[in-house]
């Protein structure tokens, strides 16, 4: 235990918070082979030591999300919550001005909350065509850059590709993938963690 110069307890750094869909919630796989175990791991032992909240769930959705997210911002408390929605709204071919929306509530709420933001965005398969695909890709950039929040492009850039790396549904990562995810994350989230206080 470690104690302040007071006595008492030293209090433990407030949570990440990873706030996504099956893309993280190591899907099919072991949850200790996910990017988000590997991450709790590597901050164990890095300069920006904090613990990990994982409330991803299968399936979910930007509305899903932004029903579930204030009770999890006032239960957990995070310092910095790692938005990674939109996957399954964009497999549903849903407007993308309506991802957008809920999105945009769901930053708010985190800053709100005094939590700082880092958005993960994702491209669907080539089949749904280069202007629903550009389109969400530009969503997540424009929210980016009107909340100034940083942004992992492409959450499976190096991945989605790469049949070694993907299950046989050709939408989530294998074991062998998720090393690879948390190197797509980590660049960007390491400096927003320096920022904390």
């Amino acid at each position: 235990m470690l104690l302040g110069g007071s006595g008492f307890a030293a209090a433990a750094p407030a949570p990440v918070l990873v706030f996504g869909d099956s893309l993280s919630s190591a899907h099919r796989i072991a949850v200790e082979s996910g990017w988000v175990h590997l991450l709790e791991t590597r901050l164990e032992t890095s300069k920006h030591p904090r613990p990990v909240v994982n409330a991803s769930i299968s399936g979910e959705t930007t509305a899903g999300g932004m029903q579930r997210l204030p009770k999890i911002l006032a239960d957990d408390k995070p310092a910095l919550v790692v938005l990674e929605l939109g996957a399954n709204d964009g497999l549903r071919g849903l407007p993308i001005a309506e991802i957008r929306e809920n999105l945009t509530t769901m930053i708010r709420a985190c800053q709100a909350s005094g939590a700082a933001v880092v958005l993960l965005g994702i491209e669907l398969p080539i089949n749904y065509g280069p202007q629903y695909r550009e389109g969400l890709r530009g969503m997540y950039r424009d929210l980016a850059a009107e909340f100034n929040l940083p942004l992992v492009p492409f959450l499976l850039d190096g991945v989605a590709l790469d049949p070694a790396l993907m299950q046989d549904d050709g939408l989530h990562p294998k074991s062998e993938g998720e090393p690879k995810v948390l190197d797509n994350v980590w660049p960007v989230l390491e400096p927003a963690l320096a920022r904390l206080k």
